[in-house]
This record gives C-alpha cells, structure tokens and sequence, in this order.
C-alpha cells in the first residue's frame, strides 16, 4: 500500500521528525504484521510504502497511525496543541493504493518526492 497525507499545516520540522518516526516504529512493534519499505516526509506531508496483510483494512491502518501520531507528536510539542486547539493535525483525507508489479517504482517515486517537493527522506532512520 502506498499511503500519503498532508498536514493541516507545514508542523513537520526537523526536530519533529525523528518523533513521528518514533511513533511509527511504535506501531510497527504494536501491529507486527505491518512492514514500512519507505518513509518520506515533508514540512506538510508524508509518503508511507507499508505492506500490511490482506485482512487488514487500508483506512483502519491511515486511522491508527493518524491517531497514534498525533498523540505522540501533541505530548512531545507544545506548539502543536496551540496551533490545533479544536482540529486534529492531520488532513481529513488520505491517498492510498495498492502496489503491484510497478513496486520498484513507487519505490522511486517515494524516495526521489523529497527532491522534487524539497522533504527529506526518514528511511534511514528505520535503520
């Protein structure tokens, strides 16, 4: 699955990055079944290429790591809760679809987004 949302607002720092991608890890341990290949990231947006297995569904998995890292990020940064004080932090939406035989390049297409929108690629802090 490829997974992308934006932000309300471009909150995604520097020093809030290496949070969120704690609070994905956090997730990966909960739900041991999901495998993130890729992370990208923006000041208001992330690119997620997760393999979950098929009796899990796509919006539950966008709900719980909406969920789990708003939380996280909320209780880590003050400014976060000043500037959503009724709104979540996340978009409503979310853009997802299904990888196939093209995986290589929607690989590509995650890594090489960081250039184009100016992000910065968090793979390696899967590492």
């Amino acid at each position: 699955m490829v997974w992308g949302v934006k932000y309300r607002r471009k909150i995604l720092k520097s020093y809030v990055k290496p949070e969120l991608v704690k609070s994905i890890r956090k997730l990966q341990q909960t739900y041991p079944t999901w495998f993130i290949h890729k992370i990208n990231t923006n000041l208001d947006h992330v690119h997620l290429l997760i393999e979950i297995p098929p009796d899990v569904s796509v919006s539950e998995v966008v709900q719980k790591i909406k969920i789990q890292t708003s939380k996280d990020l909320r209780s880590k940064f003050n400014f976060i809760n000043k500037i959503f004080t009724k709104s979540g932090i996340w978009s409503v939406g979310y853009f997802a679809s299904t990888v196939g035989l093209k995986e290589a390049k929607i690989m590509q297409y995650i890594t090489y987004q960081s250039a184009h929108d100016f992000g910065n690629d968090a793979s390696s802090l899967f590492s």
